[in-house]
């Protein structure tokens, strides 16, 4: 069953919860923390149409039935809308792999981001397992085999999770700059995530540093 309908999501931390604005337009947040922690002007990404180096954007989504809670993946489903707006915005490639049931799944290989996407992300639901080990491994074959292919393509990888999975095998970083976007909300948690994105060496955000509005 899906969860309840999607809305764009911001990173705070600016004036009044909303983007910020320049000369060159309005700051892009999750393509700019995408590409690593931002540290100097250059760093960030501006929400507007130009010529640049191609991109793939691959996102990992764990839609295990645990991000029913609290409405953790309704959410995480925000968050993506506003991603794939700024992925079309930058004439990104999106990738999307899903983590629920028994083993994880493609849903999009390096395609241009499109108005198509919506349909799906409106139905996205949670349920089963958590084979997000498995979608990491094979995320990082697929990346690796395509960077052999598109050697000048900028790869990056955004991972939603709420770290709730069995105890595996120590997990491989994936070979392009990572997001990994921590979905637990419960009043306690497990704080598994985080441990989670150190092991990939990955950047960390929680869900809640992104602002949710209409």
């Amino acid at each position: 069953m899906a969860d309840a309908r999607p809305r764009v999501g911001h990173l705070t931390g600016t004036s009044r919860g909303r983007p910020r604005t320049s000369d060159s337009g309005r700051i892009a947040w999750l393509a700019t923390l995408l590409k690593g922690r931002p540290r100097q002007r250059r760093d960030l990404c501006w929400q507007q149409r130009q010529a640049q180096a191609p991109e793939l954007w691959l996102v990992i989504v764990d839609a295990s039935a645990s991000t029913r809670r609290n409405q953790a993946l309704a959410q995480a489903k925000g968050l993506l809308a506003g991603l794939f707006d700024e992925a079309y915005r930058q004439r990104a490639r999106l990738a999307l792999l899903t983590a629920s049931g028994n083993r994880p799944q493609w849903q999009r290989h390096g395609l241009k981001a499109s108005a198509a996407l919506q349909p799906w992300l409106q139905a996205l639901g949670a349920g089963g397992g958590t084979p997000l080990p498995a979608a990491l491994e094979e995320a990082r074959q697929w990346l690796l085999a395509r960077s052999k292919r598109l050697p000048h393509e900028t790869q990056r990888c955004l991972v939603l999770t709420d770290g709730r999975l069995q105890q595996g095998p120590v997990l491989q970083p994936l070979p392009c700059v990572t997001l990994l976007v921590d979905m637990e909300t419960a009043a306690v948690r497990v704080g598994r995530a985080r441990q989670l994105a150190e092991q990939l060496q990955a950047d960390y955000r929680h869900i809640e540093q992104f602002a949710v509005v209409k």
